[in-house]
């Protein structure tokens, strides 16, 4: 089964780094976030990757040319005028990785458009290259199937960043706590599951997927939602990044499901 990635976008509001590199390759621990979400699929058996690449996709495709290289170790023999290489350990993970140019400014939607010659003929997951979560993904998978729609998408509630206020009619504060994902709406997360009849419902290159498609699945009856109630959380943010590393550099990742 083929997992489509969103990994094009320009990355604006976390413009700090992306400037340099697109938002999916900005490190969280010394590793791509797009690292991050492959291993999650991967932990599930998901293996089979199709990256939507567009803005600074030569970033993307030169660290997977030289994947091999940098997560093993080496040695370089020069000597006599000789270049070898020898490789010390063999670990790899088992993926298929796909890199298409679908634009550079081309919607989300449009992108999944582009990458139609590449997929299969049964279901595919999408998601986008800035968020992590500990979702179930074969659960995931099993609710899509036994709904029968044409997309299901990951909900989840996010953490609020500000506490919340009670307030009395006379202007005092009547009591003050942290704000928890409870009190907040249920948000697209990405981590979604769609059938291949999505794909009549994007006309071109400027086919946004949030509007159109997904508006349109929800008009027929045939959009559904999986309440993830564990933890998400995307990456627009320098503030963002930065709490997402004090996860891994504990070493207690929420998202980190996976063994080493």
């Amino acid at each position: 089964m083929k997992t489509v990635i969103l990994a094009g976008g320009l990355g604006t509001r976390i413009s700090e780094e992306s400037h340099l590199k697109p938002k999916p390759m900005i490190e969280i621990g010394g590793k791509p976030i797009l690292w991050h979400i492959m291993k999650l699929y991967s932990f599930y058996g998901f293996d089979d990757f199709i990256i939507c690449c567009g803005y600074r996709q030569d970033v993307i495709k030169e660290y997977f040319s030289n994947y091999y290289l940098h997560n093993n170790d080496v040695s370089f023999d020069f000597r006599n005028g000789k270049n070898e290489m020898t490789v010390h350990s063999g670990k790899m993970d088992p993926w298929k990785v796909t890199l298409i140019d679908t634009g550079l400014y081309t919607m989300t939607g449009g992108r999944i458009k582009r990458i139609a010659p590449f997929l299969d003929e049964g279901p595919f997951f999408v998601t986008y290259g800035d968020g992590v979560s500990d979702v179930n993904l074969k659960k995931l998978l099993d609710f899509h199937k036994e709904k029968g729609g044409l997309v299901t998408i990951t909900c989840a509630q996010p953490t609020g960043r500000f506490g919340n206020l009670d307030i009395g009619p006379d202007g005092k504060v009547t009591n003050f706590r942290e704000k928890k994902p409870e009190d907040t709406a249920w948000v697209n997360a990405g981590f979604m599951v769609m059938e291949p009849a999505v794909l009549d419902l994007i006309s071109d290159d400027t086919t946004v997927l949030e509007r159109y498609p997904l508006e349109e699945a929800a008009r027929r009856g045939m959009l559904n939602a999986y309440c993830h109630d564990g933890f998400w959380q995307c990456m627009d943010t320098m503030r963002e990044k930065e709490k997402l590393e004090e996860y891994w550099n504990s070493g207690k990742a929420p998202w980190k499901v996976w063994k080493e």
